[in-house]
């Protein structure tokens, strides 16, 4: 609607400013009674010289068509009332024809990479981790959404640094039995201990580096104990995808680079990048610190690696975007290798985006693996689900699969309690707030649906072709919100803020339990199934929404 408004408005002003420019202008009324939308011209009066109500005036004469009831030139703006009959007619007829494919996008058979997730080996799947992967999936699906082939890669920290210290951790204190029967707690034990120790033992650092160069030549020992590492870490991790119901196209980490980054050294020889820097070689860049290459004793780094990775993908997928879903505090890492990436000749480098995010904080302040303070993800989910479990227990009992409820419920709690965000906000982990089910939640928005199946079961709903004076005076609201649906789709990927579709969905579910409250729907009339059949609109754009942020959409709670 917005932009079939934006192309007449443009006509009108003798396409002086493109239709998707007017777009960008067009408000929404803070009441109804000044229309469905508005048009302020108070922009377009400086360029012409003209003061805004002579425009609005002027603009408001020329607007004509089968879509515009009334227009009104006040106060500088073009208020604009539609023919609600005609667009909710054409609104819901496209919903009840395409169904869960309402909003969907044609392909356009184009790749698009999305690196998320990307969890550290060894290490506990923390509250940290969620918003990588939650943001991540939800991009993901919305890139799907809109046409694109995706390609969901979790890049696995399974390399770097680290593994020298854990390595020498499990040599010093490791009990082989305890991390064959708990791997990553064990493990996260011994590698907190080391960075205690090492505050008053620098050699322990030392040793790290060694550990950790003998692992990249290709030790044996080392080898075989990073692979158990790594295996250990990839089941764990693989029980929380499950329960999340996350998946991947590839778990190529770090490591698997490790044969790739010579190439990419030899190749920034050649173009004559790099730069020796007391011992280093590094890639000096524009308006930002160097980038470096390999440190003093020859070891790679993360930008080596994310530089083969770039490489490799770009090789592998020709994908027309690649997404890095990534914290924020590594915003300069990215800049740096996007632009050695462009020194090096290659145009796509613009191709290239970091989908930056908060932190999720604890007690106001950072979560730390190194110290032990960290949240475990795996823990909250139990949580959220058996808390679910006693408000089905004391709700309704006779509920059946109770289980598999209670675990969409729970699971959809944690996941739009991040999503509802927008991405770049820090969050301050507070399981209370994300057990609470009632107001903004994503619980509230499952139990909208959840009514909106039982009311179409209990209305034994049969489709019916729509007429707009059979729904009540309370359903305009919602055929706006349900029109708007394909737009915030667009805009969300191409902002990469799922946050849009929580929003939207916390709307659509208020202003139809608005609608539900003030209209009598289960009644024997004649209008009963359009009643049913608008209500079955609502379901499905729903349902499509929370599949968007990874969230199932329960038919009973």
């Amino acid at each position: 609607m917005n932009q079939s408004i934006a192309a007449l408005l443009s006509t009108a002003l003798n396409h002086e400013w493109t239709a998707s420019e007017i777009e960008k202008m067009i408000e929404k009324p803070k009441m109804a009674e000044l229309g469905d939308m508005a048009f302020p011209c108070f922009t377009l009066a400086k360029k012409l010289r003209r003061s805004p109500q002579s425009i609005a005036s002027e603009v408001a004469g020329r607007l004509s068509d089968e879509m515009i009831r009334e227009v009104h030139a006040v106060s500088g703006y073009v208020n604009i009332f539609v023919n609600q009959q005609s667009v909710t007619e054409n609104v819901l007829q496209e919903i009840l024809r395409e169904k869960e494919q309402y909003g969907s996008m044609k392909s356009v058979k184009e790749n698009v990479v999305i690196d998320y997730s990307s969890p550290n080996i060894a290490k506990p799947f923390s509250m940290g981790h969620l918003r990588s992967t939650v943001i991540g999936n939800a991009l993901a699906n919305l890139a799907e959404k809109n046409g694109y082939q995706v390609v969901r890669i979790n890049h696995l920290g399974d390399w770097g640094t680290q593994f020298g210290k854990l390595i020498v951790a499990y040599k010093l204190w490791g009990d082989k039995a305890a991390i064959e029967a708990s791997p990553i707690q064990e493990l996260l034990k011994i590698y907190v201990k080391f960075h205690a120790v090492a505050e008053t033992d620098e050699s322990l650092n030392d040793q790290a580096r060694a550990s950790f160069k003998a692992l990249e030549n290709g030790d044996e020992e080392s080898l075989a104990l990073w692979k158990w590492f790594r295996d250990a870490s990839l089941k764990e991790f693989a029980l929380i995808y499950d329960v999340l119901g996350i998946r991947f196209d590839s778990f190529a980490g770090e490591a698997f680079y490790n044969d790739k980054m010579d190439a990419v050294v030899n190749q920034l020889k050649e173009k004559k990048l790099l730069t020796q820097s007391e011992g280093a070689f590094v890639v000096e860049l524009e308006d930002m610190p160097p980038c470096l290459i390999t440190k003093t004793d020859g070891a790679t780094l993360y930008a080596t690696r994310d530089l083969a990775a770039a490489l490799y993908r770009k090789k592998q997928y020709d994908a027309k975007k690649t997404f890095y879903v990534v914290g924020n505090e590594q915003s300069l890492h990215f800049k740096q290798l996007f632009q050695v990436i462009g020194k090096m000749g290659y145009d796509w480098s613009c191709d290239l985006q970091h989908v930056a995010f908060g932190m999720m904080l604890k007690d106001g302040k950072k979560m730390s693996t190194r110290k032990g303070k960290v949240v475990l993800l795996a823990d909250v989910l139990d949580e959220a689900i058996e808390t679910a479990k006693r408000n089905i227990e004391e709700k309704n009992q006779a509920l059946k699969q109770k289980e598999l409820v209670a675990k969409q419920v729970g699971v959809g709690a944690v996941i739009f309690n991040d999503l509802k965000n927008h991405r770049m906000n820090d969050i301050d982990f507070s399981l209370e707030q994300m057990m609470n089910f009632e107001g903004e939640t994503g619980p509230y928005v499952q139990y909208t649906h959840a009514r909106i199946s039982s009311l179409l079961e209990k209305g034994q709903f049969e489709e019916r072709a729509i007429e707009f004076d059979a729904l009540g005076e309370y359903a305009w609201p919602v055929i706006q919100l349900l029109e708007q649906f394909p737009i915030t789709v667009q805009k969300s990927f191409e902002q990469a803020d799922p946050s849009q579709i929580a929003k939207f969905s916390l709307q659509l579910a208020r202003a139809f339990n608005k609608y539900y409250a003030h209209t009598k729907v289960l009644v024997d009339d004649e209008w009963k199934q359009m009643k049913l059949s608008f209500a079955s609109c609502v379901a499905i754009v729903l349902k499509d929404a929370l599949r968007l942020l990874g969230i199932s959409a329960p038919s009973q709670m």
